[in-house]
């Protein structure tokens, strides 16, 4: 039908550019509608895939993200934990210290010799005894002919099992034995006088005595303390990862997962921490001095561990802020080269519509041009 049609050049010119007109207001109104320039691989191939990509990894990138933070959060409720663990560990040392103020109460021998050191030694009948007894059980120290030294003697009392007794040199350097319940403490042996001298030990018995009570409470609450501290370290953990309780942290830093910071964990528990229950109720100094020297040293431990544990964060947070940054700059790119510039298409739309009024009314004279010919005829 339409061959039977014949239109003027100057009509089809115009209904052309109409044509052209209304296929451009349609991309531009596209554009401004969905905010994009390429909305598909047909508008631009190079950049839809492109974009496509970088948009893709820019996506991964905010789910480790997440896991990043996730990790964050972890070392935190850690540091934490060290924090207040910290705090109860003072509280113990504090403890302790009352103990060791209130004086024992316990059968006490004090050397006579003062100024000795653990490596002290003294020369001997060699097969001679220096004997320490509670009661029921006796330690035994041989000497040698040569090389007799506190810290053996010390040792030989410490390390006898079931012996109800403690030795240690106090800070004048004197040999003291202290029972740790309400037994008697007796010197003997078949060393001489004067081998028994140069450690500043007398051969006898030193009575009996009774317990000390505000000692036997404050252990009590010592004890109760190191509990809480176990429980503590246990209830530091965030999203199933406890790096108090000896679990480890895998962070993650990209896509391909090559790249990645293991956090170790420790046992901040007070075995972990190398803090051991009281002994003895603290009866004696030997019990209360090894239980300070065990705080102090636990201290230690926590400090250097927060110091770790402050370190592996700052690093986490570095690529934290660098993740963030990146996600930023893909998305960047990707918009570049899809979005569209909405003052740019808004003038557009504007160009479009005034050249389709205008086509629309150049179309009009073209048939009105026609339509004088026919009258021509007509007349």
């Amino acid at each position: 039908m339409s061959d039977g049609i014949v239109l003027s050049a100057g009509v089809r010119a115009n209904l052309l550019s109409i044509q052209q007109a209304n296929d451009l207001l349609t991309v531009t109104q596209q554009r401004l509608s969905t905010g994009k320039k390429v909305n598909t691989a047909l508008d631009n191939p190079i950049s839809f895939f492109t974009a496509q990509s970088l948009s893709s990894r820019a996506n991964s990138l905010s789910d480790l993200l997440d896991l990043i933070s996730n990790g964050v959060q972890t070392i935190q409720a850690a540091n934490n934990g060290i924090t207040a663990i910290t705090k109860l560990v003072q509280n113990a040392q504090a403890l302790a210290q009352q103990a060791q103020l209130s004086p024992p109460t316990t059968a006490t021998y004090t050397g006579t010799a003062s100024g000795l050191t653990a490596g002290s030694a003294f020369a001997a009948t060699a097969g001679d005894t220096i004997t320490v007894s509670d009661g029921t059980t006796t330690a035994t120290f041989t000497l040698a002919a040569t090389g007799n030294t506190v810290q053996q003697l010390l040792d030989a009392i410490n390390n006898t099992a079931g012996l109800n007794a403690k030795a240690e040199l106090n800070v004048a350097g004197q040999v003291q034995l202290e029972a740790t319940g309400t037994n008697a403490v007796t010197i003997g042996g078949t060393a001489t006088t004067a081998e028994l001298a140069s450690f500043g030990l007398v051969a006898g018995t030193t009575a009996a005595a009774a317990l000390n009570p505000t000692r036997s409470s404050l252990a009590t609450q010592y004890d109760a303390l190191l509990k809480q501290i176990d429980q503590l370290a246990a209830d530091s953990g965030f999203n199933g990862v406890n790096l108090l309780n000896g679990n480890s942290l895998k962070v993650t830093y990209n896509e391909a997962g090559t790249s990645y910071q293991l956090v170790n964990g420790v046992y901040a528990t007070s075995a972990g921490l190398g803090i051991a229950p009281s002994t003895n109720t603290f009866q004696t100094n030997t019990d209360i001095t090894t239980a300070m020297n065990n705080l102090s040293n636990a201290l230690t431990t926590l400090r250097t561990q927060a110091a770790t544990f402050g370190a592996n964060l700052s690093v986490i947070q570095v690529r934290q802020d660098f993740t963030k940054v990146t996600i930023n700059t893909l998305k960047t790119g990707a918009d570049n080269l899809t979005l569209a510039d909405t003052n740019e298409e808004g003038a557009n739309l504007l160009a479009l519509q005034t050249r389709q009024s205008l086509a629309t009314t150049s179309l009009s004279l073209a048939t009105q041009s026609d339509r004088n010919v026919l009258r021509l005829f007509g007349g």
